[in-house]
């Protein structure tokens, strides 16, 4: 950038700004223009990023998922499949706060928990003097909407800050929320919280059973993770990755980083929202301890044992995780699953420390078979 260019910048930002989303064609004797990206971002079409977005591979993958329940048992279904993908719904949102945002949330399962606490409250339950009975096509939009609004607020606060500071304030919210939820009667309905919160049914369709809430669990995830793939090459998913890299020259270029940073912990929210009510229908309930300090720590841990620099981590880490919660306990005592999950958190973090996907990095240029170079003639 030239120096006037520089001065032009410094006096009139927000110019530079909307300057910013058009197309910019870089000069053959000239530097490319810092904001090129974001143009070319901008002035990709919408089926161009689908397009990129959406790979051969993935269409295999998600055939196979879709084909899982004829080869599983329902217990596989139901209690490894489905209750993975909600949980690597959650640990996306923070995938998508900590890898693009360079913003690590301990609240995402708060946010969870608050959607699950509001479709109870507005549907059915067994605390009939609490639930309202509204229809699910109602209370379910509802509680999503009141848990990316919370999220929002809780983005609000926390990204005036960095790094540990974050961290901390983030776990504050959760733990107040976890008290706040035990001790209120009136609302929350204290430590007993809600009981006989059911998926409802549909055309038919009873999302109970475990394979119409597999396939309803399935859709939610494929959802969010196409949706988080195009997101991230947007201006805005382009601009945000700018901010966590250098936020003071994001700044100096016209854009408003703190407005950035709340709308991605409002995207974040609304993921996390999705998530928590996939997961107060699975369980059937919600409680304090359904949002306590230990459950907020074991969304960290999904999403770091996956890699947070790509969305299907979430997805491999919450798979790890499911796995280790249902048949840990056959090797050792159930009391003894959270320092199994410790020792593979931590050997996780000292191999590999962008996780199983930064492992299998590593490990995949020995696993192909090398090719033979053609002799040269002499």
């Amino acid at each position: 950038m030239s120096a006037a260019r520089w001065r032009r910048a410094m006096n009139n930002p927000a110019a530079v700004g909307s300057a910013a989303l058009r197309p910019v064609v870089p000069s053959p004797s000239g530097p490319r223009s810092p904001t090129a990206p974001i143009a070319e971002a901008g002035a990709e079409s919408f089926a161009g990023r689908l397009r990129r977005a959406v790979q051969p591979h993935h269409i295999v993958v998600a055939l196979a998922l879709v084909l899982y329940p004829v080869v599983a048992s329902p217990f596989f279904v139901y209690q490894i499949g489905a209750q993975s993908l909600a949980l690597g719904l959650i640990a996306l949102s923070l995938t998508f706060l900590g890898g693009y945002g360079g913003m690590v949330s301990l609240a995402q399962m708060t946010v969870a928990g608050m959607a699950g606490y509001l479709v109870a409250i507005f549907g059915s339950s067994s605390a009939a003097a609490i639930s309202l009975g509204w229809p699910w096509w109602l209370g379910v939009p509802l509680a999503i909407a009141g848990a990316t609004a919370f999220a929002a607020a809780v983005g609000w606060l926390s990204v005036r800050t960095e790094g540990i500071y974050t961290i901390m304030i983030t776990l504050a919210i959760g733990v107040a929320f976890f008290y706040l939820a035990q001790q209120n009667y009136t609302l929350f309905n204290g430590f007993q919280g809600f009981n006989k919160v059911v998926a409802p049914t549909v055309a038919g369709i009873d999302f109970r059973q475990p394979l119409p809430f597999y396939l309803l669990t399935l859709a939610c995830a494929l959802a969010g993770y196409f949706f988080v793939k195009h997101l991230v090459r947007t201006p805005f998913g382009i601009a945000l990755q700018g901010i966590r890299d250098n936020p003071r020259r994001m700044h100096a270029l016209g854009f408003a980083v703190t407005a950035h940073r709340v709308a991605a912990y409002a995207v974040a929210g609304l993921l996390a929202g999705v998530g928590g009510v996939l997961m107060v229908w699975y369980n059937g309930r919600i409680s304090p301890g359904s949002v306590n300090t230990g459950a907020m720590i074991n969304i960290l841990i999904i999403a770091v044992l996956g890699g947070m620099r790509h969305p299907i981590g979430a997805f491999i880490g919450a798979i790890v995780f499911v796995l280790l919660q249902n048949f840990a306990i056959d090797l050792v005592d159930r009391e003894r699953f959270n320092l199994v999950i410790g020792g593979v958190f931590l050997l996780i973090v000292l191999f590999s420390p962008d996780g199983l996907l930064g492992l299998w990095a590593k490990l995949r240029p020995h696993l192909q078979t090398p090719t033979s170079t053609p002799r040269r003639q002499a």
